[in-house]
């Protein structure tokens, strides 16, 4: 396992070195090569991995972790501060040194999603190459996407807070890369920019919270640190067996706990564009097609839900921080699926599904507790399949029709495009959550958890809420794939007489991911085991051995009519956009006529006007400062500067005139300078 958990992501950091020496000259065409073996590797690692965990986790029922230490990044030492500081039930607490090491951790959750990582990564890079083999950055894509990946590895690997933030950072950097990755396009530079900083200001809680961190329990690592020699506990981990095991005495509570976790989900709601910080995702768009695949499938979106899973002991601590995640994670669900109801752009309606699946994620971490964790960690990993499977579709249509992807430019495709059909189906269908794919088994799992939660009206109406988003997304999933693919034969001029089926080298991702997205949810929903697995992480076992307020897992046979409701929701949405666009034209304009003339398609297709908020509220203010801060600066501080560099111009002019070259002047003044000198002894 030691040598597998490093293999992992050193791969794709080899691959970014070779790429980027190599690329430009030697390799060229042959760019994605390092990328694809890397990320082929990587893969086989990772299940490798998830295999040994397995195993050693049915060998016994206790928690399994183990760390692998690399170096030492920081080792602080504060000697006046020496000695060590009982903690109530948690072990010591070394206030007096900061010990960051880089440790790798290998875990039942980091092992799931180092496979849902790398699966994913490997088939967008195989991709990419049929997609992006024109594009004259060829070898600059493959290293970005090289780099993307070892960031992601790494962050659902390391064992410290302060590395999860460097590489939470990291994969921020990439996705500016990525989704600016045609910098001469104006839309595509602003999107990376957009992008860039709207995350900034979610990474700035995430920070303010590992601060807090550290002050409250005086060490930044999840796992127990040990003297190397005796063995003797030198401080409790954050996720540590010491504290986990003292159950909810081993965390603090009340308004410092309330504290961390509303921070720490700050971030995650700025890196899962979740509202009010979801407004960089749908502008992601403008990046190449297999990037959205990859930021929305497997890496920097679900970090944030990562991030909450790992960190449940912390936020069943904080109850009233749990109820938040939910509201927000609602809230975002049910604003992302409306606003995706009348979109026309296909990718952008993927993202805003995005955005609301995020949504469904945060309302099953909101139960807390194991049965949460499951439930969110469940989706998310569904998710990543058919998200995929949706976004690679969809630039499949995008490479057929000339980089075109208006739903009013296209239509009736599914002749020329049999399997990008085919397989499109098969994902929107997942998305959809029909019975036996994927997002059935996830979504029910999560309406399952928030029916069964004890604690009062909030969760039932977020359960309600959770129906009418399954309904929604089945309407707007279902309405762009009829758009797509049926009706008359629509294709635009930029396709030319070239609107043909993708390479096969773009096909076979689609066909494995659609294959995917028909088995995983039946093989690993209705067993059990992704529960049973995940249970065995050390965090996640200890909140449920504390008797966590979250109802235990009770599958799908306790709740049938929740899986019946969820189920009509989904038919309903999907013979609701059969009829519109399907039917009757007359019906279609007589319902859009309908919806403007109360304003409710005008707040969908303007995205509630968020956008124009934050341009009045932020935007505006900020480069309105801006322009007077440029003024003052170049007419304020430039001209105090300009004045310093003329001083010593203008002492030089006064004494100028003294030099004038002539000898005997000299003489005088040298005479004058003496006799001066000589009077001062005399009299002094």
């Amino acid at each position: 396992m030691e040598y597998l958990i490093v293999l992992i992501p050193m791969m794709p950091l080899a691959a970014v070195f070779v790429t980027a020496l190599l690329g430009p000259r030697v390799l060229r065409s042959n760019s994605h090569v390092p990328t694809v073996t890397a990320a082929a590797v990587a893969f086989v690692a990772s299940l490798a991995l998830l295999l040994m965990v397995y195993w050693a986790t049915a060998a016994s029922e206790k928690p399994f972790a183990t760390t692998v230490q690399l170096w030492n990044w920081a080792d602080l030492r504060q000697p006046e501060l020496e000695g060590q500081v009982a903690a109530p039930d948690a072990g010591p607490l070394d206030l007096a040194r900061f010990h960051v090491p880089v440790t790798l951790r290998v875990d039942p959750l980091t092992a799931v999603m180092q496979v849902t990582v790398t699966c994913i990564s490997l088939l967008v890079s195989i991709y990419s190459i049929g997609y992006m083999h024109d594009d004259p950055g060829y070898w600059r894509y493959f290293t970005y996407i090289s780099l993307f990946i070892f960031s992601m590895t790494m962050l659902v690997s390391v064992s410290n807070f302060a590395l999860l933030y460097v590489f939470w950072e990291a994969v921020g950097l990439c996705s500016y890369l990525l989704i600016g990755f045609w910098y001469h396009k104006p839309e595509a530079a602003a999107a990376g920019k957009k992008a860039f900083l709207v995350n900034r200001v979610g990474d700035f809680g995430f920070a303010l919270g590992l601060f807090l961190l550290w002050s409250s329990y005086g060490t930044l690592n999840f796992h127990d640190s040990v003297h190397p020699q005796t063995g003797e506990l030198i401080s409790a981990g954050i996720l540590g067996g010491v504290r986990t095991a003292a159950g909810g005495q081993g965390y603090l509570h009340g308004g410092v706990a309330m504290a961390i976790a509303l921070l720490l989900f700050v971030g995650a709601c700025g890196k899962s564009a979740q509202f009010p910080l979801h407004v960089w995702l749908p502008d992601a768009m403008e990046g190449p097609t297999p990037v959205s695949a990859l930021i929305h499938a497997a890496t920097m979106v679900t970090a944030g839900v990562y991030m909450v899973a790992r960190c449940m002991p912390l936020f069943d601590a904080a109850p009233g921080a749990l109820l938040v995640v939910g509201c927000i994670g609602g809230f975002t669900a049910l604003l992302a699926a409306f606003i995706a109801l009348t979109q026309n752009d296909l990718k952008r309606i993927l993202a805003y599904s995005t955005i609301s699946q995020l949504g469904y994620m945060f309302l099953g971490l909101s139960v807390g507790g194991l049965a949460g964790a499951v439930a969110g960690m469940f989706h998310l990993f569904t998710h990543a399949f058919f998200k995929a499977l949706l976004f690679l579709g969809a630039g499949s249509v995008m490479h057929a029709m000339g980089g075109v992807i208006d739903l009013q430019r296209i239509g009736g495709l599914r002749r020329r495009l049999p399997w990008t059909y085919a397989t499109f189906l098969v994902g929107c269908l997942a998305l959809a959550g029909v019975f036996p794919l994927a997002g059935f088994f996830s979504k029910d799992e999560i309406l399952g958890v928030l029916y069964q939660q004890e604690g009062g009206g909030v969760y039932r109406l977020l359960f309600y809420a959770g129906l009418a988003g399954a309904l929604m997304t089945a309407f707007y999933t279902f309405r762009a794939f009829f758009l797509a693919f049926h009706g008359e034969e629509l294709v635009p001029a930029e396709a030319g007489r070239h609107a043909h089926e993708s390479p096969p080298v773009m096909l076979l991702p689609l066909v494995i991911l659609a294959v995917a997205s028909l088995v995983v949810g039946a093989i690993f929903g209705p067993t059990g085991w992704f529960e049973s697995f995940l249970s065995k992480t050390p965090g996640l076992a200890a909140v449920a051995e504390a008797g966590s307020h979250a109802a235990p897992h009770a599958g799908h046979d306790g709740h049938t009519w929740v899986v019946a409701w969820s189920t009509v929701a989904a038919v309903l949405g999907i013979a609701l956009a059969a009829i519109l666009y399907l039917g009757p034209g007359g019906l279609l304009r007589g319902v859009a006529t309908a919806a403007r003339s109360v304003g409710v398609y005008t707040l969908s297709y303007r995205k509630v006007f968020i956008d124009e908020l934050y341009a009045l509220a932020v935007v505006r203010p900020l480069r309105g400062l801006a322009i007077v801060a440029a003024w003052f600066d170049r007419y304020v501080i430039d001209c105090l500067v300009d004045l310093v560099g003329l001083l010593p111009k203008a002492i030089g002019a006064l004494l100028r005139d003294v030099q004038t070259g002539f000898i005997p002047w000299y003489a005088s003044a040298m005479m004058l300078g003496l006799l001066t000198l000589l009077a001062a002894l005399v009299l002094f």
